[in-house]
């Protein structure tokens, strides 16, 4: 399970003196607790790969607004910080869909909900989204959309 191979992971950082990747992995660990918390579980139990999955994600995404604001106020060193955060989080996410894949889908979509402009793609991006289940980034599928529904 993933958070098995976390803590396993975080006892080989400490011995390697790692102290970036211990401490995104022990915050790692602290949300899976959290988590189970939230949702009326014990704190001892062990969390599902699905839900420590959701949980690195929201962490992933916290790092990604952290780094933005810090480079938007001139703090490089703390952006450069988040960004290293970043790359050991994502080291545990599944890969997400390709663009190719996203495309794939959204001219299927395209063509079965039988949008045929601009005034769709709300629509189409939520069709995507659904079918793609968390594999691929919002972003990115709202870009690929807009070049399926304009083309």
């Amino acid at each position: 399970m993933l958070n098995q191979t976390i803590r396993t992971d975080m006892t080989a950082a400490m011995k390697a003196r790692d102290s970036l990747r211990v401490d995104t992995l022990r915050g790692a660990l602290a949300a899976f607790t959290n988590e189970l918390v939230a949702k009326g579980r014990k704190p001892t139990e062990e969390i599902a790969d699905a839900d420590a999955i959701t949980v690195l994600k929201r962490l992933a995404k916290q790092r990604k607004e952290a780094a933005d604001v810090y480079t938007k106020g001139n703090r490089v060193e703390l952006a450069e910080k988040e960004l290293n955060e970043l790359k050991i989080i994502e080291e545990y996410l599944p890969q997400g869909a390709s663009r190719e894949e996203i495309e794939k889908v959204a001219r299927a979509k395209k063509e079965e909900l039988g949008i045929t402009d601009a005034s769709g793609a709300g629509k189409l991006t939520g069709a995507v989204m659904k079918e793609l289940a968390g594999q691929a980034d919002g972003n990115l599928v709202k870009e690929v959309v807009q070049s399926v529904v304009s083309s």
